[in-house]
């Protein structure tokens, strides 16, 4: 008799256990549902120096680290090993387009300016309506109802009625009653 209690026993809390574990599973779909609906706020990152393809026209072979410095601005990347070679690293992150990265190394003989390597840069132009292709169109959202969706707020005809009713009964002339105690 006391081995068929402890049985029942651990077999209702095997199945509340398989119950609880079961109702969790569907709690987590549920919660990864509602987290997928609700994108949270992303700001668009632009780091590293923007060098645009005016700025690697002007670049001359021979020009000095300044004269190259006056142009690009500082490299983001200047190594100790490869005091030649300056990398200027460009990168923008925004939500839902794709990350982009533009690299240009400028070499050096010496103090003075040899060649440039790197990616084929935007125009400033170019740049600039790519930081605004994203939010070229916003959502505006329709401000006016049609006919259709108006008529489901409109008065039924009961509640017309019954104020119709009310405007007769009641005398038009009488003062309006206050809900606040007179003062006398």
């Amino acid at each position: 008799m006391y081995q068929r209690s402890i049985c029942s026993w651990l077999t209702g809390v095997a199945v509340l256990s398989v119950g609880i574990l079961a109702g969790c599973s569907s709690i987590d779909r549920t919660s990864h549902q509602l987290v997928n609906a609700i994108t949270p706020y992303q700001i668009e990152v632009v780091q590293g120096n923007f060098v645009s393809k005016e700025q690697v026209e002007a670049l001359k072979p021979g020009m000095s680290h300044e004269q190259v410095r006056d142009i690009l601005g500082s490299p983001l990347l200047v190594s100790v090993f490869h005091s030649d070679r300056w990398d200027y690293v460009f990168t923008i992150k925004r939500k839902g387009l794709a990350f982009e990265e533009k690299k240009l190394t400028v070499y050096f003989s010496g103090y003075v300016m040899e060649r440039t390597e790197g990616d084929e840069m935007p125009s400033e132009s170019e740049f600039v309506a790519l930081l605004g292709e994203q939010n070229s169109k916003p959502k505006i959202p329709n401000l006016e109802a049609t006919p259709a969706q108006l008529e489901r707020f409109a008065p039924s005809k009961q509640s017309q009625e019954a104020a119709a009713n009310n405007a007769a009964n009641s005398p038009s002339n009488a003062q309006p009653r206050s809900i606040y105690p007179s003062l006398e």
